[in-house]
Parts: C-alpha cells; structure tokens; sequence
C-alpha cells in the first residue's frame, strides 16, 4: 500500500513539475524586470540630476559667475562621472577663474580620449597662451583650426584662426599673422565687416597691400561702407600711395565727418602731394617756391634740433661738411633768382632736405609738422 501511493505521488510530481517550472520562471522574469526597472529609474533619476545641476552650471558659466559653475558642474558629475561634456565644462569654468592646472588636468584627459576635439584644442591653447608656451599654443591651435566641430564648423574654425591670428600679433609673430592672415582671406564670406576686420588685422601685421585688397573688397559689397573707405585711406597712405589715399580718406570723411583720424590723415596727405617738388604737372615756379619752403623748413629742422651740430654731412660732400655747414652754405642760391640761374639746385637742395630730415629724425626723435611730411616725401624718392 505504501509502495502504491510513493507511486502515485511521484506521478503526480512528474505531472505538475513543468507548472512549477514555469510558475519559478516567471517569477524570476518578473523578479529581473522589477530590478531593471527600478534600475533604468534610478540611473534617469541621476541622469535628469545631473542634468539639471549642468543646466545651472552652463548658464552661470555664460554669465560669467565661474565659482558657481564649479560647484555646478562637480554636482552635476557626482551623478555622471565619465559624462564628457560636463567635464570640459568645468575645465571651461576652471580656466575663467585662472586654476588652470587643474583645467589643464581634466582637459588633457579629455584630449586623449579625443584628440581631434575641436573645443579641447583651443582652451589647451588658451592654457599654452598663459603658460607662455608657444609652440605648445601653437600646436593646439593648429589643432582646433582642423578639428572637428558640433554645429556650423566653418564659423569655429574661422573664429579659432582668428583667435590664433590676435596671439600671433600679440607676439610680434607679424610673418607668422601674415601666412594665417592669407588662408583666413581666402574663406572669407561676402560679408563687407569680415573683410573690414581682416584688413585692420593685416594692417597690424603690416601688410598693407593685402590690407587694401581686403577693404576694397569690403567697398564691392558696400561701396559707402566708413570704415572701409577708412581703413582703405590709411593702407593707401602707408604704401605711399598718396593720390589713392586722398580720394578713399576724402570719401570716408564725407561718409563719416566724426571720423577725426582720417580727417588728419587727410591733412598730412594733402601737404604730402603739395609739397612733393618732383610730381608731374607741375609748373617750374610752383617747383621753386616748393623747394624754397623746404629748405627753410630743413633749416628751422637744424636749428631746434640739440644734436644738429653732431650730424654727419652727405655723402655727395664726402662727409666733410655737416649738413649746417652745407645749408648755409647752399642758402644764397635758393631764392626764385638762384633757382632759376641755376636749375640744377633744386635736386641738390631737395638731396640736403631730405638728407637733414632723416638724420634729424634718427637723432632727436620723430618729426611733427612739415618736417614730418618732407621725410614722407624723402621716403617716396628713395632710390630715385
């Protein structure tokens, strides 16, 4: 009897072992489901956490106010340690309160993970820059120029060049502005500001003739543009081109009559062609009372001059007369009747001026003045 119910409860075992089976195996599903859950719950909950302490952080860091952006962003990754972007938040917030070792810390980091981040890149040449590294700053801002960038990656890497460009001239790197200067013109959009602004950057590394391509470009699309026709007047004045300079400076103190540098400009550019005695179409009288002024003017030079007495004399005098010695003796012949006696005085005398202005300037410091226009003019024949 007992062997027979062993019997019938084994059956009966068999029979409801698969329900058993099944029942154990759907609580267990139901058992991981509940723990995935409320996992994925968990880790939104520190993800919106997170998020929301980076919102904060970003905003405070757009308005400047880093310490709390620090703060913010270290919350923010005590809920997302690895997130990416928090981190070179922070190293963002961390170089607008100068701790740059520990920005430089989380950046290289970040870097090595990312090597072509375009972001990374420039606030490691930003670092470089205030270490005074310059290869180090150079490097990485070659780095940004060609990295890769979220959103419109032409403007970041345009706005990148230029912040290279500005380190450069801050340097006194002009050869090295110049080539930048160069590859940023030739991406530049029809935007008459753009090419204003790279024209008073390549004024600053003086390259004047790219300079005043980049503002006569700038005056295609807006041909009444001030600063333009400014910027234009001023690159044509210091290439010597005179008769160019007056006509842009005219135009940009017509368009802008506020514009007191260019007006200035203007004057000493008049006086410039006015008194230049070799321009064309000029009558022979006007030539002599031009070299009159001058020699007069070169004398007045001589005389407030302290150092006038230890100038060299030219080398047309084999150096044996000091140009005081060669004015006075050279005074009598330059009056209307000398001059025309003797036309020849006008080369020599003007050879004397320009040769007293330079050595004037050289020994008692920039000229003002007449004098300052007659040694633009000594500067226009050189060679000649």
């Amino acid at each position: 009897m007992a062997a027979s119910e062993k019997e019938t409860g084994l059956r009966y075992y068999l029979k409801r072992e698969p329900l058993i089976l099944a029942a154990l195996s759907a609580l267990a599903v139901l058992a991981f489901l509940g723990v995935s859950g409320l996992s994925r719950m968990y880790h939104a909950q520190q993800a919106a956490l997170g998020n929301r302490w980076f919102t904060r952080g970003e905003a405070d860091l757009r308005a400047h106010r880093y310490e709390l952006a620090v703060n913010e962003f270290r919350t923010a990754l005590l809920y997302s340690r690895d997130n990416y972007t928090y981190q070179l938040e922070l190293a963002e917030a961390l170089v607008g309160l100068k701790r740059t070792n520990e920005a430089y810390a989380y950046l290289i980091n970040l870097w090595e993970q990312e090597p072509e981040n375009g972001l990374v890149n420039l606030e490691l040449a930003r670092i470089a820059v205030q270490r005074v590294e310059t290869e180090e700053a150079l490097r990485h801002y070659h780095n940004a120029i060609y990295a890769i960038w979220p959103g419109d990656h032409e403007v970041q890497r345009q706005n990148a060049r230029l912040e290279l460009i500005e380190y450069l001239l801050s340097i006194n790197a002009k050869t090295r502005a110049q080539a930048e200067l160069i590859a940023l013109a030739e991406n530049l959009a029809d935007d008459p500001s753009q090419h204003v602004r790279v024209g008073d950057l390549f004024g600053q590394a003086q390259d004047y003739e790219h300079a005043l391509a980049e503002y006569r470009l700038s005056l295609k699309l807006d041909r009444h543009n001030p600063a333009a026709l400014a910027g234009a007047g001023r690159a044509a004045f210091l290439l010597g081109r005179y008769d160019l300079a007056q006509r842009y400076l005219e135009a940009a103190v017509a368009a802008n009559p506020d514009d007191t540098p260019s007006a200035d400009l203007l004057k000493t550019t008049e006086l410039v062609l006015k008194m230049d005695p070799f321009r064309r179409r000029i009558s022979v009288a006007e030539r002599h009372r031009i070299v009159i002024e001058a020699f007069a003017a070169a004398g007045e030079r001589l005389k407030s001059c302290p150092a006038g007495a230890n100038l060299r004399g030219p080398v047309s005098s084999g150096g044996q007369e000091s140009p005081t010695e060669s004015w006075a003796k050279m005074k009598p012949e330059i009056t209307v009747q000398g001059l025309r006696r003797n036309p020849d005085f006008v080369e020599a005398a003007m050879n004397l001026v320009f040769d007293i202005e330079r050595q004037a300037s050289a020994a008692c410091g920039p000229p003002t003045g007449i004098d300052m226009v007659l040694l633009l003019i000594s500067k226009l024949h050189e060679g000649n």
